[in-house]
């Protein structure tokens, strides 16, 4: 019965179809010859869906989407309410603007979707080439099937995962760029099975009988396991004498749907994974959704409108019955409602509930979404964060989180390639206790008394000459070279006349390469599978036998190889902490004490080693090894246990140093993030004296700060002795300044037990450095701080794959175009050519999305109230009639027309600083931090100016009607026309508030001012002019009323008095905010004066919004007092 369900389950698309934990793929879709019966495994098609809609679903699914949001569908209720019941104003009042909200958003994602269905239209109906029954046929890409052998040839895309055969080249390489996959710009190497390579032909490639067995798909591009079984005929025909081969895959051996093929002419595969499998596809799900502290305080403003609204309802309701209870209370032309039933009960409530929703702004989620889709833009655009060297702007990921940039708090940031050129330069080593240095090109003895002349090394010894062997020897650096001259290598390292390139995934490789170059040692590349090397003139060859690749782990690499003679070496290369506890022979305090002294110069440091191996000891290990790669379950365990088997009684030959010098602007930087209250951690991988070095130099550690350490604890106790060592000493100094540094096992062991004093200790620190840090170390200490008292505000930034875990963790990840890839800039919302960038996206970016956002939020709540706390006010006046004081042409187009453009614009083009003035005074970013204008109390004076603007509006409008019959001919004006002056005033007033806050004024901030005023004009006397009823409306109380209103020059007179009673606070409010901006600066300036200060008017703490004339004085004063 179970099955039965659960077939059906996976029929219908509720469950996921069972699948077992590997597939099993036959290449070619031939059966070996052992596979008598087989059911095959059902595996998709190669077709790619990247279109959330159909024709079919678009209507349903995008209605279903917009109205699972809160706002959307209490609109919708609303309108439902006016439809069944006697509603006071018309449905369309409610139903027209929900309509043209959805609406606009549909189509906008109706486009954004279209696009998506034309690219994979496009990528779908691509030609592509697959062998069957021995010859090559184009078929369209989505026809290619599980275990087709696909042909790709040069420059071309794969167009799907394919585990490599065989190609054009002999050695059956191929190189591959992955830019569309990760963002890596250098060509990489991947490799097909020794077994495999020499099919090069389609009738070679039939003759193939084999399986491969693999994981399921997984979003992971760097993981591939899986294993390949290979029946060979190893003679005759008819299938006699074959021979059964079960090789490993790697991930060298998966080429990726997405990667294009360079520099080889054809390579041939087999599809593992096809269309919506492949890896590219998995990884295009949407990341993590973040939500920004403005949007939060949105929802809450939302519900507290809610409640008011709720409130204001149940009161007028309430009130209605027990004025009706007085016996003369009720009217003699009204209906008797003193024995109301619940029906007339529920009519009364929502049809006060329909006259107060307009208090929720329907239209400010779509304005929010504009505003920060277009806002983002300029982000992309601003040519001060255009990096020359990289070719690179500025990209916003998201627009999500714009105005959270001006928000952050702390700084969480990678130190190599981050902070750092990430141009390796071979500077240093030290060969078996004796320190070198390169000075000109040249190898050369440092003299161990100072003021001698450095000795050069004209000979290298045979300790120089093994450490150089292993750094030659122990890379996957790839070679290019266009030609050979006379078939042989040059000695000085170039073929064919022309300099050899040298490409490498990480750049302290091909530093040791260049460096070793220099120093006479040439690498050349491979060629018969044998890697060739000229030294001291002379060619050598040594085969590659195995690769023991880097993990975080581990924090070695190594590398197999046989020489000439036949002799097998283990040459490994890592962290001093991973390799010295490896070695049983060298000097060992000495080259401890020159890595020691290569960190405090903040060089990169490695330690180099190596070994012999005997034939025993390589053929256990070579089967251990093959086992364990050829492992499904647990591979990588498995291939770690046998790795630590190999590396272990290591011969130490000596370390290496390498420069990575600073980026431009980071120490300037770091200084400004300091002085706007941002708090920045460096959480490096690097040894600690080199990333203390660098957070000095980097002026991340202040020459007067007092460093605490919290490194090399070995047990719980010892880290909980130690913090609160730390944490006494902090009590007892509270003035003082100061940094602590961290490790990485010191961490781990601190968080298992004493998190929240670590990050108690943490916070009290004026900045931060982790080092030795795993990736997922970087997430946690990032985690830490999110969760801690206050949430506050997070962002990381780092350049490579590593750093994605913290970057996906902070409220705010940002990325850096790196060297070594650029998968960091793509899983960030935010990505920069370079570090000093993130000063300019902080600072000036980050300060105006916020402002213009928190503005925009707080304006439309407020202009709501100004609007329709008139008609509760009217609720009153009228015995709680439930009768409507505005026309209903006038709620329909109130939000839509009458007040949105001129805040839309202001929310994309306002500055209330100069830019120039936000970079020189980074302090003004503590302004707006903590969501300051978004508080409560702000919240309330918003919205208490709001009340007064109704009261003046309302009572004015019946005080002077009251008075005076605003009518030339001395007619009484009725209801409709107090409404229309009323909302009139209203809008005038709302849009000259929105004036007195903007600080910025541009052509287009002028046209939508004008056009909104000049607009509502237009619109009131086209409606009032022509007669609608039968057409588009039941009742027109307007008709022919305005043009009378307007045409008595009191009615002008009573709107310019109340707009000037009404904004009369909102301008002393804009006087006494930029005075009190103004005297403060003077007085700053006086006392810093007084006291020969250089820094002038920077220390001073800004109030909020000051005017851009009072910052142009500010900036003067400044400059003069410099």
């Amino acid at each position: 019965m179970n099955g039965c369900l659960r077939s059906l389950g996976e029929k219908v698309g509720l469950l996921k179809p069972h699948r077992p934990a590997n597939r099993t793929v036959f290449v070619g879709n031939e059966y070996p010859p052992s596979y008598e019966t087989h059911v095959p495994e059902s595996f998709i098609d190669n077709t790619v869906i990247s279109s959330k809609y159909t024709v079919w679903n678009f209507l349903p699914k995008n209605l279903f989407e917009q109205f699972r949001r809160v706002a959307n569908f209490y609109f919708l209720v609303v309108a439902f309410i006016q439809v069944i019941i006697d509603s006071p104003v018309s449905p369309a009042t409610s139903i027209v603007p929900l309509i043209l909200v959805v609406m606009v958003t549909a189509i906008k994602q109706g486009y954004e979707d279209r696009l998506r269905h034309k690219t994979d239209n496009e990528v779908n109906n691509r030609p592509a080439y697959v062998i069957r029954n021995g010859q090559e046929v184009e078929v369209k890409s989505k026809d290619i099937k599980v275990g087709d052998i696909v042909k790709v040839v040069v420059n071309h895309g794969f167009p799907c995962d394919m585990v490599m055969l065989s190609s054009h080249d002999d050695e059956g390489e191929c190189t591959v760029t992955t830019a569309n996959l990760d963002g890596e710009t250098n060509l990489k190497t991947f490799v097909s099975l020794s077994e495999t390579r020499c099919l090069q032909t389609p009738d070679q490639l039939e003759t193939l009988r084999a399986t491969i067995e693999c994981q399921q798909p997984i979003d992971d591009l760097y993981r591939f396991i899986g294993r390949m079984h290979i029946s060979m005929p190893s003679g005759g025909s008819g299938g006699s004498g074959e021979q059964a081969l079960t090789k490993s895959l790697g991930p060298e051996n998966l080429l990726l749907r997405g990667a294009r093929l360079k520099n080889t002419l054809f390579v041939y595969g087999c599809a593992v994974y096809t269309g919506q499998e492949s890896k590219m596809a998995l990884n295009s799900t949407h990341k993590k959704i973040k939500f920004s502290r403005v949007e939060r305080s949105m929802n809450i403003f939302l519900l507290t409108f809610l409640i008011i609204l709720i409130s204001e309802t149940l009161l007028c309701t309430g009130l209605k019955y027990i004025y009706l209870e007085r016996s003369d209370a009720q009217p003699w032309y009204l209906p008797s409602e003193q024995n109301s039933t619940g029906k007339q009960v529920a009519q009364n409530f929502f049809a006060f509930l329909v006259l107060f929703n307009y208090i929720i702004p329907i239209s400010l989620y779509v304005t929010v979404e504009m505003q920060k889709f277009f806002g983002s833009m300029f982000f992309g655009v601003d040519a001060e964060m255009y990096d020359e060297i990289s070719n690179e702007r500025c990209k916003a990921n998201t627009s999500d989180l714009n105005e959270e940039l001006g928000q952050v708090e702390y700084l969480f940031t990678d130190k190599t390639g981050t902070l750092t050129e990430n141009d390796m330069q071979f500077r240093r080593c030290s060969v078996n206790g004796v320190r070198y240095v390169e000075e000109g090109g040249m190898l050369c003895q440092v003299a161990e008394v100072s003021g001698i002349p450095h000795i050069p090394v004209t000979i290298l010894t045979s300790e120089i000459e093994n450490l150089l062997m292993v750094l030659v020897l122990c890379h996957t650096v790839r070679v290019d070279h266009t030609e050979i001259h006379n078939g042989n290598w040059m000695s000085n390292g170039e073929a064919g006349g022309h300099q050899y390139e040298y490409h490498a995934s990480s750049p302290d490789e091909k530093a040791f390469i260049e460096a070793c170059q220099r120093f006479g040692i040439i690498y050349h590349g491979t060629r018969d599978d044998l890697h060739e090397i000229t030294v001291k003139g002379q060619l050598r060859r040594y085969k590659r036998l195995h690769v023991l690749d880097f993990d975080p782990t581990r924090k070695r690499m190594s590398v197999i190889t046989e020489d000439g003679e036949g002799q097998k070496y283990l040459l490994c290369k890592g962290a001093e902490t991973a390799m010295l506890p490896v070695t049983v022979s060298g000097e060992h305090d000495q080259t401890l004490r020159h890595v020691n002294e290569y960190a405090v110069l903040g060089l990169r440091t490695l330690v180099i080693g190596h070994k012999k191996l005997t034939n025993e000891e390589f053929d256990n290990f070579d089967k251990a090894l093959t086992s364990a790669r050829q492992a499904l379950e647990n591979r990588e365990q498995k291939l770690s246990q046998v790795y630590d088997l190999v590396e272990r009684d290591l011969d130490l030959l000596g370390a290496t140093a390498v420069e990575d010098r600073l980026q431009e602007g980071v120490p300037d930087t770091i200084s400004a993030l300091r002085e706007a209250g941002i708090k920045v951690w460096i959480l490096t991988g690097d040894k600690e004296e080199t990333a203390v070095n660098i957070s000095h130099s980097a002026g991340h550690f202040k020459s007067d700060m007092v460093v605490l350490r919290v490194a090399q604890q070995s047990t719980v106790i010892q880290c909980a002795e130690t913090l609160v060592s730390i944490n006494k000493r902090m009590l007892e100094e509270p003035k003082a300044d100061f940094a602590l540094v961290i490790d990485g096992i010191s961490l781990a062991l601190c968080l298992k037990d004493h998190a929240p004093l670590l990050r108690s200790i943490c916070i009290f620190s004026s900045a931060v450095l982790c080092c030795r840090m795993s990736p997922l170390q970087k997430a946690e200490v990032v985690k830490l701080i999110k969760n801690s008292k206050g949430s506050p505000v997070t962002a990381a930034i780092g350049d490579g794959a590593n750093d994605v875990s913290m970057i996906q963790e902070a409220h705010i990840g940002l990325g850096v175009y790196g060297k070594e890839g650029r998968q960091a800039a793509r899983c960030s919302d935010y990505a920069f050519g370079r570090f000093r960038f993130v000063k300019r996206a902080l600072l000036v970016h980050g300060h105006y999305f916020y402002i213009r956002i928190a503005m925009l939020v707080q304006y439309f709540f407020y202009k709501n109230v100004a609007f329709i706390t008139a008609q509760v006010y009217y609720a009153f006046l009228t015995a709680f009639s439930a009768q409507s004081i505005y026309e209903s042409y006038f709620l329909l187009l109130y939000n839509i027309t009458f007040s949105s453009l001129p805040i839309l614009i202001y929310g994309l083009f306002e500055q209330n600083i100069p830019q120039k003035t936000l970079l020189e005074n980074p302090k003004l970013y503590k302004s707006v931090t903590r969501n300051s204008y978004l508080s409560a109390k702000e919240f309330i004076k918003w919205n208490s100016l709001g009340l007064w603007h109704s009261l003046v509006f309302t009572f004015g409008v019946y005080w002077i009607f009251g008075v005076q019959s605003l009518n030339s001919q001395g007619m009484m004006l009725g209801v409709w026309e107090f409404g229309a002056l009323i909302i009139t005033t209203c809008v005038f007033a709302v849009n000259f508030k929105l004036c007195l806050e903007t600080y910025h004024w541009t052509g287009v901030t002028h046209f939508a001012f004008w056009l909104t005023i000049v607009g509502f004009f237009f619109l009131v006397f086209v409606y009032q002019s022509i007669w609608w009823v039968g057409t588009f409306v039941a009742q027109q109380y307007l008709y022919g009323k305005m043009a009378n209103l307007f045409s008595n020059i009191s009615v002008w007179l009573t709107m310019l008095l109340l707009m000037t009673i009404a904004l009369l606070p909102d301008l002393l409010l804009r006087v006494t905010r930029d005075c009190c901006w103004d005297m403060k600066n003077k007085f700053k300036s006086k006392v810093n004066d007084n006291l020969g200060s250089p820094t002038g008017l920077a220390e001073c703490v800004p109030l909020k919004n000051p005017s851009p004339v009072l910052m142009v004085k500010f900036s003067q004063l400044k400059e003069s007092n410099i």
